[in-house]
């Protein structure tokens, strides 16, 4: 609870006038309690139950890429029951409610128990990893309490906001601090967006309530920065603004989150950036490259652009404009304020999903062969997307890797170029030339803009 103590001035009164209770006068003379809003926000923040069945290796070798091969089999692995814990809050009164992707995701049972104790099994109905959003589905549950959104694009540093959530499992807690800090982004955090807040966050609050002083959900809290493993006053939630466009795609039936695309890779702008380009201040993203297909060049936005805003919000970084995008969701048509060689510009921008052209033509080498294991695809916009891979990319990428092509050294994201000096152009490719009768094998990849060629004998 937060107290405002007012010193008032004793005067020469009978001490009768000094005890005479009164209305107070002002706002300064009553004592604040967050009360009101706990009593309104409470009951629509949930504890979660989650549990999957994992497989426990009891090998010390059992997947290292060297030594699996000679104790193949040895201890074999075991089912075990791994449980979470964590919150999520209720959004519709009709059980719609989100949570984080790493409290549910890949969960076999969820089990969700209301502040009044009332408990309901839960389906998954849409998870994005990315984001760490989850949207579940509460079984049987109709005229539940739910939180309403508010704009977290309105939301400023300093104001005050309650953490509503079940840290450690030991029971509903709410904890209060303000804003601390808006559009953070970085390794640590991953690719999102997030709103700062010193308010308490400890492990078991993920997927609680961000609320305001009018109970509106600001954001779903996600992480914590320590290195105690507890609270330091720097904790994160998920914007409200993204939330709830994830929730609608979610209640439109989408079993997952189709984000915007722009096709474009950017940096964020500095002191050097900006005096080379003559700007008064280093705002906004630099357009450092453009798809053939980005609605931006579409639009008429070009590599060297600036992108200064999305629909009247700034963008000052690539993850900040990204935010944006995902947001506002396919098929809007928003306003993007750009800096060329000729001045400001304002264009509208059509915001379209990543297009699957060509075709991925996905395959995946199950013959006992060189690389079985191996799963590819042809490179399309979506693909890049998925992957990170650069704008320019093309040809055949590597998806995914399993046994011996995992021992080799493909990863994911790898473009295969050539194959014991074969070109690889298409898929089909590299099945043909897998089934190449020979020990000795040469692999020429690109791996993230550098030229790698692995070399192995079987």
């Amino acid at each position: 609870m937060l107290r405002l103590v007012t010193l008032i001035l004793l005067c020469a009164t009978p001490l009768a006038a000094q005890t005479d209770a009164r209305v107070p006068a002002s706002q300064a003379e009553i004592s604040l309690s967050f009360a009101p809003v706990v009593k309104a926000t409470a009951p629509a923040v949930v504890n979660i139950y989650a549990s999957r069945v994992v497989e426990e290796r009891l090998s010390p070798f059992a997947g290292d890429p060297f030594f699996d091969q000679f104790f193949n089999g040895f201890g074999q692995s075991q089912p075990r029951v791994q449980n979470s814990l964590g919150s999520g809050v209720i959004v519709s009164s009709e059980g719609i409610v989100v949570s984080n992707y790493h409290v549910v995701g890949q969960a076999t049972e969820i089990r969700v128990v209301l502040n009044d104790r009332r408990e309901y099994a839960a389906e998954l109905i849409l998870g994005d990893e990315e984001s760490d959003l989850a949207i579940l589905r509460l079984q049987d549950a109709a005229d539940l309490p739910a939180l309403e959104f508010r704009n977290s694009d309105e939301v400023e540093v300093g104001d005050l906001v309650l953490a509503i959530g079940n840290p450690f499992g030991v029971g509903q807690t709410v904890s209060s601090g303000i804003v601390s800090g808006l559009a953070r982004s970085s390794v640590e955090l991953g690719r999102g967006y997030f709103i700062q807040t010193d308010a308490a966050i400890n492990p078991g609050n993920s997927g609680g309530a961000l609320v305001d002083m009018q109970g509106r959900l600001v954001g779903i809290n996600t992480a914590i920065l320590t290195r105690s493993g507890g609270s330091n006053g720097i904790g994160f939630a998920i914007p409200a603004n993204l939330v709830q466009t994830v929730v609608a795609q979610a209640e439109a039936g989408g079993a997952r989150f189709e984000r915007p695309w722009a096709g474009v890779q950017g940096q964020a702008m500095d002191a050097g950036l900006a005096a080379a380009m003559n700007l008064a201040r280093p705002d906004g993203v630099l357009l450092v490259d453009l798809h053939p297909e980005s609605p931006f060049a579409a639009a008429g936005l070009r590599a060297g652009d600036v992108v200064l805003s999305v629909a009247g919000a700034p963008t000052n970084t690539p993850q900040e404009m990204m935010f944006r995008l995902a947001a506002l969701g396919v098929g809007a048509t928003v306003p993007v304020t750009y800096l060329d060689e000729e001045g400001t510009q304002t264009v509208e921008v059509t915001l379209i999903a990543a297009p699957e052209t060509p075709a991925r033509d996905p395959l995946t080498i199950t013959e006992n062969v060189a690389l079985r294991g191996l799963s590819v695809a042809r490179i399309n916009p979506a693909l890049i997307a998925e992957l990170g891979l650069a704008m320019e990319s093309s040809g055949v990428a590597v998806t995914q890797v399993r046994d011996l092509a995992a021992q080799v050294g493909l990863r994911p994201g790898d473009v295969l170029l050539a194959i014991n000096e074969r070109p690889v152009t298409l898929p089909q490719d590299v099945a043909e030339a897998a089934r190449e009768p020979t020990r000795r094998w040469a692999i020429d990849v690109n791996r993230g803009g550098q030229i790698v060629r692995l070399r192995f004998r079987l």
